[in-house]
């Protein structure tokens, strides 16, 4: 066994020993990883090195390149050693990372620790900025109107980075975003300022049960004096769309409104009427009720670029969330004297076409089409995910890139747009649902067992 980097004056520190929860293996890892996930070698299980051995706390690693390491697992129970290669953090965290490619059930990927496994799984603006500075970046237009718009953002919407950074890129990617979190944590105040910052057009609809597909689309109405029916629109004519509460509506109306944002057009009576682009939709469901909702199906979940999961805020933000809005104030008086319209319709349509432009080396390319393709192989997912994921991880690694002020996209720009690109195109086997199983825990392991190509 390879020496931890931790030791004290009086020589090493002791090896932590514990037992794996699945097979009950007896595990022995050096005290760096204490606090880390580790594969188990007998049944490939990941588990979570404990913080402290005997009742003794121990320290966690602090070396200057953790990526070095090439410490062992140990089994007590085998007769040689079997290495596994550590993961970094715990599966949700922020901050955590790949150390390592580790091999799959089917020995597809062989284990090589490389600089560039050291990526962030999941989307927040913090590890996005944290990122841009391990690369060559320019202050590029995109970058510079990207950072106003996060700026002015700021004023007025607090947190919730991932639903932020989530829709910034659905935006410039021509997506759509689908939000599920509780009620009463800003989604409107977030849409209403989004609007104002980027000088477009804002409508918002509350989904109910009987909402009809002629209620969100228009429909056409007699025209008395002229004798005639002449075609009124409905307030999907807009460009920032928040659908509230989208699953409470039956079927058929929220299926007319994902149809909407396939085309980008309202068909009736035969005659087609564009919509005005950029068109971004929101749509909402709240986790909590269940009664009266209809689930989105499955096919109708695809059309979304990104499922973003919007959770309570920390205690930081929510108190900067108290000083900033108990005043009393209007929201529509502080959008008008505090926020300022940094871009239009135009320019954005022109940096989602120059966004296009952004490098993707093949190396990249195979690597997402091996993540997408894991999805189907992974054995607590009963239906993976549609070569449509594969195409929205592209379009948002090169819009990622472009914000970070690069021509080019890195796996670090994959891999932490792919929880919510990946987490509603795929359904859990029984199995895995009766056990309680968490989608986002589940796809971050199968991203560490991919290997990390070398850019």
């Amino acid at each position: 066994m390879t020496n931890s980097p931790e030791s004290t004056g009086s020589g090493e520190q002791p090896p932590i020993e514990f037992t794996c929860a699945s097979c009950d293996t007896l595990l022995r890892v050096p005290v760096g990883y204490a606090g880390r996930a580790v594969r188990c070698p007998q049944c490939q299980s990941v588990e979570t090195v404990p913080a402290s051995q005997g009742g003794t706390p121990v320290g966690s690693a602090n070396a200057e390149d953790p990526l070095n390491l090439s410490s062992d697992v140990e089994t007590t129970s085998s007769e040689a050693e079997t290495q596994s290669s550590p993961f970094g953090g715990s599966p949700t965290a922020a901050g955590s990372a790949v150390d390592s490619a580790t091999e799959t059930s089917s020995g597809d990927f062989a284990s090589q620790p490389s600089p560039e496994r050291h990526v962030q799984v999941g989307a927040n603006l913090k590890s996005l900025i944290g990122n841009a500075g391990k690369y060559e970046t320019k202050e590029t237009p995109t970058k510079v109107l990207f950072d106003r718009i996060v700026a002015e953002l700021g004023k007025i919407y607090v947190g919730q980075d991932e639903l932020v950074l989530g829709t910034l890129v659905a935006l410039f990617s021509s997506g759509h975003v689908l939000i599920e979190s509780v009620p009463g944590l800003g989604k409107t105040l977030f849409v209403r300022t989004l609007g104002k910052v980027l000088g477009c057009e804002f409508g918002r609809i509350q989904f109910t049960a009987d909402l009809m597909p002629s209620d969100i689309t228009g429909a056409p109405i007699f025209n008395i004096k002229e004798q005639e029916f002449l075609f009124r629109p409905g307030p999907v004519f807009t460009q920032l769309l928040l659908a509230d509460e989208i699953n409470r509506a039956p079927a058929k109306t929220h299926a007319a409104l994902l149809e909407i944002m396939q085309e980008y057009r309202v068909t009736v009576d035969g005659t087609s009427h564009p919509l005005a682009r950029p068109f971004l939709v929101i749509a909402t469901q709240n986790p909590v009720e269940s009664e009266g909702t209809y689930n989105l199906p499955e096919a109708q979940l695809d059309r979304f670029m990104f499922k973003v999961v919007a959770d309570y805020p920390t205690q930081q933000e929510e108190s900067r969330i108290l000083e900033l809005h108990s005043q009393q104030i209007d929201v529509a008086t502080r959008l008008d004297e505090e926020i300022e319209t940094v871009t239009s319709g135009e320019e954005i349509l022109q940096i989602t076409a120059a966004n296009a432009q952004v490098r993707v080396d093949p190396k990249l390319v195979e690597y997402i089409n091996k993540l997408v393709r894991m999805t189907r192989q992974w054995p607590q997912f009963h239906l993976g995910a549609s070569p449509r994921a594969g195409l929205a991880l592209m379009q948002a690694a090169r819009t990622l890139a472009a914000f970070c002020g690069r021509d080019y996209a890195v796996p670090d720009d994959v891999v932490q747009i792919a929880l919510p690109v990946l987490r509603h195109r795929v359904i859990l086997t029984a199995e895995a649902e009766v056990e309680q199983q968490s989608v986002d825990d589940l796809l971050t392991d199968m991203i560490r067992t991919v290997e990390v190509p070398r850019i």
